[in-house]
């Protein structure tokens, strides 16, 4: 508080330091926020347009498999030559501090398929095609998901930061500026009124 603070020259340009620093922190507070915000908005806007795009494949690559249960009755036996999804792989990238997840996936070659073709149709073709494009598009939302949870929390967190040196750091040293501005200059003046009684009572 300002009152616990020693008048002295010292002392005000220690907190006038102090004072600089914390409005420099506020200000890049501030800018790091914003840009958080901007990525946040950016990725949502993403997610939702892949979400839809998942919806419509997903109808998609049921009416596929639905076509190809009737032409082929049940295909659990099909389904066993389609190969564990092994090539997914996570790495991160920087953005303001706040580490962003990157999901990679080997986009497996459209043509090639997992089951014979003399006994299946195309309706099976394209349902195994289309769950492969959900696929990789989940992975893809997945990554975009985790990445708006990420930065949502660290908004969150250099807002409050943002906060405490706006309403409480900042007028704090605010007001201890003041203080010892005012008593140094009162100091001056009692100063300067005993040297101009000194001098009177020397003439």
């Amino acid at each position: 508080m300002a009152f616990q603070a020693v008048p002295t020259k010292g002392n005000l340009m220690n907190t006038k330091k102090s004072l600089a620093l914390a409005k420099m922190g506020y200000e890049l507070m501030d800018k790091k926020r914003n840009i958080l915000i901007r990525e946040m908005m950016m990725l949502i806007d993403k997610a939702n347009e892949i979400q839809s795009k998942i919806d419509d494949t997903y109808a998609e690559a049921y009416f596929a498999l639905q076509t190809a249960n009737i032409m082929h009755g049940y295909c659990s036996e099909i389904s066993k030559t389609i190969p564990v999804e092994d090539s997914l792989t996570l790495d991160y990238r920087s953005v303001m501090g706040v580490e962003i997840p990157i999901v990679k996936m080997e986009t497996p070659d459209k043509k090639k398929l997992h089951f014979g073709l003399n006994s299946t149709s195309t309706a099976l073709d394209n349902a195994y095609r289309k769950f492969t494009e959900v696929k990789i598009m989940t992975a893809e939302l997945a990554e975009i998901e985790n990445s708006v949870y990420r930065l949502a929390d660290s908004i969150k967190k250099t807002q409050k930061r943002a906060n405490a040196l706006k309403n409480i750091m900042i007028p704090k040293f605010e007001e201890t500026v003041k203080f010892i501005s005012d008593a140094l200059d009162e100091k001056d003046r009692e100063e300067f009124s005993r040297m101009k009684v000194i001098k009177k009572q020397k003439a």
